[in-house]
């Protein structure tokens, strides 16, 4: 048995949920057949994406009944019903085993856009806060009455990450982004698991939301973006990462840019910066992939040590192979 297969903490499966079409409410249904890497046989939501089954805690559900809601499991579009747990304290990336099938949390919580009968009536849902979402790494059978174990994270498991490119003219397909996915290579080939790229056009309020998104419901251990870093009216990345962070890793940038100084004078106009939102770090990287290629070969080999801090899995004084030993 693995580490990851250590159970944590019990749970139980109150009730299993299914709905033929995305938008309608799912209804209580005798078993559930998960598929690995797709999601519930015969579910609206199931296939190759990050959201592939929907956990809400029966404690919740009483919660919002307390409060004179009439509401039968299913109602919030939760596909399972689960005793023993506050999910939405757990990190992503957490891992549940339910007889022989195997999910990991990959999101906590969504955006609700469109409110749906339950919000109408009661002013209020709570499955866009209390509810998660998991992939299927390991398929089988789900009845009300399984047990639910919630496993250990392994310490040394994989960095995730994210990538947002901003570009007017790529969002709008006049201009290929070479940057994304060579930030996306190298950091593949470090070890990272990338989980989402986005291509943006430079407008604040729209980068504000996925930097927060990101980190806040996918809880990325690294949050890269390319673009939007210079002198004109329309370089707002700067800007949108300094609104949402709740602490600034300015050593990061300029690091970077003193790097840089060293092959080109014009890494002074260089405006990136770098922060933390919770437990995300943030860094800016320039729009252009040869700039990308040079900051990432610089600090790749010293940033693993700041997340795994981040994350709790390194002490304060660790140090790293590549970097003379110091004090933080």
């Amino acid at each position: 048995m693995t580490q990851t297969e250590k159970t944590a903490a019990v749970g139980k499966v109150l009730a299993v949920c299914t709905s033929p079409a995305k938008g309608t409410q799912k209804n209580e249904v005798p078993e559930i057949v998960l598929k690995e890497d797709w999601g519930i046989e015969g579910d609206a939501h199931a296939g190759k994406w990050h959201r592939q089954v929907s956990l809400l805690s029966f404690e919740k559900i009483e919660e919002f009944r307390q409060r004179g809601a009439e509401v039968d499991f299913g109602a919030f579009g939760e596909n399972l019903v689960v005793e023993g747990f506050d999910f939405r304290t757990l990190p992503v990336g957490t891992r549940f085993r339910i007889n022989d099938a195997l999910l990991e949390m990959t999101q906590i919580g969504k955006e609700c856009h469109t409110h749906c009968a339950i919000h109408k009536i009661m002013g209020d849902c709570i499955m866009p806060r209390e509810g998660v979402f998991a992939k299927v790494l390991r398929g089988g059978t789900v009845r009300p009455g399984d047990s639910v174990e919630q496993l250990y994270l392994e310490p040394d498991r994989p960095f995730t990450a994210a990538i947002i490119t901003l570009s007017d003219k790529g969002s709008r397909g006049e201009r290929e982004d070479k940057s994304g996915p060579l930030i996306r290579s190298m950091l593949e080939e470090q070890g990272y698991e990338v989980v989402e790229t986005l291509l943006l056009p430079d407008e604040r309020a729209q980068l504000e939301y996925h930097l927060k998104r990101i980190s806040d419901q996918r809880q990325v251990n690294l949050l890269i973006t390319t673009g939007g870093t210079g002198f004109s009216a329309r370089d707002i990345t700067p800007e949108a990462t300094i609104a949402v962070c709740d602490r600034m890793a300015t050593g990061i940038a300029e690091a970077m840019r003193y790097y840089s100084l060293q092959i080109t004078p014009r890494a002074m106009l260089s405006r990136q910066t770098s922060g933390i939102r919770k437990k995300t770090l943030i860094v800016n990287l320039p729009g252009s992939p040869k700039a990308c290629r040079e900051d990432l070969e610089f600090i790749l080999p010293v940033l693993k040590h700041g997340l795994g801090i981040l994350r709790g899995t390194d002490g304060e004084c660790g140090t790293d192979a590549a970097a003379p030993a110091h004090k933080h």
